[in-house]
């Protein structure tokens, strides 16, 4: 198989919307939750949420074609751009066909099917938008972002809830190493703080109604009730470490373990003895040729949710062993919250941070331990050198994934 590298980084979150902005705010424990300000929570649990601040898609993009795009897809180009121009990689001395799309959204516009269902209702169905579809649907966000940058490769939306970012990383890490492409933007994107989004997942009882912000995301802690909805982007440049090497590219990091696994159990639970999770990330561990004592650190899917955070927990104790003991682990979620299928494209490239600077983040808002939850959760950040991590991400269905990255070498 061929060798994959990770050339460039791009993010647009709550607490930044660039990769250092992102990455210094996390090393600081700064929350970005707050009050909900896009639409009125008066009638609502849930007031809290993490949403990105200070966006202008003219930014980034053309301002009519940023009108024929809706948030999520906004969110994906931005990052894309950074992404692309952190690699340095020049388009037009690429072969197009090569270089490829794998960014994938859980659920894709909420805004676009309330605004046009209000139109429906009060005007009729000639009243809807023609481009109600097209905005709507949760591909289009790897198709803008091909659109938008000349990306003429298999341009793919991987799609599983909550694992949707670390699944279209993973598949992306596939394509190239088994040939179907040289480079793939890969990644996830999500923005779904709307009145029906909010209202779902709070009758789902998954959402945390605390009203502190510093309090509201704390995965692992034994005071924890619930997730805080984020949303964003993080996409990442990936490349066969040979292109990447001809144009003499900056290596950040080598992706070298993917683990994929199904719990085949309950639609939004998570297999209570976490056998699913561990199973991924023991796959993870074998293709990249590691054992369980070689990992310094792994980035937890660490929702905030009473279920998610203990068989996690368990899970870890099933792939690592006794291992698990010299492990660190934090969660990202408790300063940007739940990204849904943006999560893991910024929880890789916080694993990639982690590994250049030396650096593990807190778990912030971490108090209270749970004798249940037991390992370390990086209270407070620790400097220590990062050669190999793992992320974990889970999805709602019991869809599994786990990336391995490690120090490049050459």
């Amino acid at each position: 198989m061929r060798r994959v590298a990770v050339t460039g980084l791009g993010a647009i979150t709550p607490v930044g919307n660039n990769v250092k902005d992102f990455w210094e705010s996390l090393k600081k424990g700064f929350v970005g939750i707050g009050e909900i300000t896009k639409f009125d929570t008066s009638e609502y649990k849930v007031k809290l949420a993490a949403e990105v601040k200070n966006f202008d898609a003219g930014d980034y993009m053309d301002k009519k074609m940023a009108r024929r795009m809706e948030a999520f897809c906004q969110y994906a180009v931005a990052a894309s751009r950074e992404a692309l121009e952190d690699s340095g990689l020049q388009m037009e001395q690429e072969d197009p066909f090569r270089v490829g799309v794998s960014i994938g959204s859980g659920i894709g516009s909420l805004q676009a099917i309330e605004r046009e269902y209000q139109r429906l209702l009060s005007g009729g169905p000639r009243r809807v938008n023609p481009m109600l579809v097209p905005m709507m649907i949760s591909n289009m966000a790897a198709g803008n972002v091909s659109i938008q940058f000349g990306l003429k490769g298999k341009c793919i939306n991987v799609v599983t809830a909550c694992a949707t970012g670390t699944h279209s990383i993973g598949e992306a890490f596939r394509s190239i190493q088994c040939g179907d492409a040289d480079v793939m933007l890969a990644g996830g994107t999500e923005s779904a703080i709307t009145p029906i989004g909010v209202a779902g997942f709070t009758a789902l009882t998954a959402l945390t109604d605390s009203t502190d912000p510093l309090r509201a995301s704390i995965p692992f802690d034994k005071e924890r009730n619930g997730f805080v909805m984020g949303e964003g982007a993080g996409v990442v440049v990936l490349e066969e470490l040979e292109h990447a090497r001809a144009r003499g590219a900056k290596i950040y990091a080598e992706l070298s373990g993917y683990g994929a696994t199904s719990d085949a159990y309950h639609i939004t639970s998570p297999a209570e003895d976490g056998g699913g999770a561990a199973k991924a990330m023991e796959l993870a561990m074998a293709e990249a040729g590691i054992t369980p004592e070689q990992v310094d650190y792994i980035n937890a899917h660490g929702t905030s949710t009473h279920h998610n955070d203990l068989f996690e927990t368990r899970a870890i104790h099933l792939a690592f062993g006794e291992a698990a003991g010299h492990l660190l682990v934090s969660s990202t979620k408790s300063m940007v919250g739940h990204l849904l299928g943006a999560a893991g494209g910024v929880e890789f490239i916080a694993c990639v941070k982690t590994m250049e600077d030396g650096f593990v983040h807190p778990t912030a808002g971490y108090q209270v331990p749970d004798e249940e939850c037991d390992l370390d959760y990086v209270k407070e950040g620790v400097r220590k050198e990062v050669n190999c991590c793992l992320t974990n991400s889970l999805g709602f269905g019991g869809h599994n994934a786990t990336l391995c990255v490690k120090k490049y070498q050459e």
